[in-house]
């Protein structure tokens, strides 16, 4: 049997078990660091027992649904390779999103940003990577998360201030960014989230309460008394919450300029925030 034969195989177990058959491929190849050159060469050929082996224990792996980059332990982001695990939220393409907006909107002169609810650090080490005269703080309430942000932070070899707090509670200082990818799933809308992120990723960093909006409305209450005078704020949002973000905001800053951003697939995906 090829290895194309075996894999078709396992391929549709996973899909049965409401999986991706690509996962399978996915993680052989960066287990192994195979290119994909050499892994559509490796297709034709007649798979060994270790390769079996190999394989059907990253088929049982994704059957418990068990997310492709915690079996790996990293997952790139924004030109960054990160460890990832069960301590945090695998990084998304939507969020690179957001790091392109705050870029592209902002100069590289220095500037002090804080990210709230930092998890691996994605935001903030993207930033820091780009800007490197921008002093960056990353918070986050799971003290597990800023373990890993910090190992992230070394491995990357970029600075960052780390700080335990709940949004704003224990932050000091005024920012002329904060950024934020919070919590924004509503417990009514679980049956929307795949089986792999139910059962791997912290359900603190993906459920909130207020249908999903209480901690957009903690940084809202808190956020005037930490930005600087032109101070703007970036948010990460669920597809269906941009008018209701965006309202929320206008209560604490009706003198500011709110927008609600589309995201690639044309969905609301972000809030920004700033003086227009």
């Amino acid at each position: 049997m090829t290895l194309a034969q075996y894999l078709a195989e396992l391929e549709q177990e996973l899909v049965a078990a409401g999986e991706e058959a690509e996962s399978l491929s996915f993680v052989y190849r960066a287990l192994n660091e195979i290119s994909f050159t050499d892994f559509v060469l490796k297709l034709r050929i007649e798979v060994s027992q270790e390769e079996r082996e190999q394989l059907k224990a990253i088929q049982k792996q994704l059957l418990a649904h068990k997310p492709a980059q915690y079996i790996i332990g990293s997952s790139d982001f924004n030109g960054l390779n990160l460890k990832v695990d069960e301590r945090v939220l695998i990084p998304r393409p939507e969020t690179e999103e957001l790091v392109e907006l705050i870029l592209s909107e902002n100069p590289e002169t220095p500037l002090s940003v804080l990210d709230i609810g930092t998890g691996s650090g994605a935001i903030a080490l993207a930033l820091a990577n780009s800007r490197p005269d921008w002093q960056i703080t990353a918070s986050d309430l799971s003290r597990d998360a800023l373990s890993l942000a910090a190992e992230n932070a070394q491995s990357c070899g970029l600075n960052l201030t780390l700080v335990q707090s709940d949004c704003l509670d224990a932050i000091q200082g005024k920012f002329d960014i904060i950024a934020s990818n919070p919590p924004y799933i509503s417990e009514e809308d679980k049956d929307e989230v795949g089986l792999n992120v139910l059962t791997s990723e912290p359900h603190m960093a993906l459920f909130a309460e207020e249908d999903g909006y209480a901690v957009y409305r903690k940084i809202a209450e808190q956020a005037g008394d930490y930005l600087t005078e032109k101070g703007k704020i970036y948010l990460e949002i669920g597809y269906k919450q941009g008018d209701g973000v965006a309202d929320l905001f206008r209560q604490f800053f009706p003198q500011k300029r709110i927008r609600v951003l589309k995201d690639q697939f044309g969905k609301d995906r972000m809030v920004a925030m700033d003086n227009g």
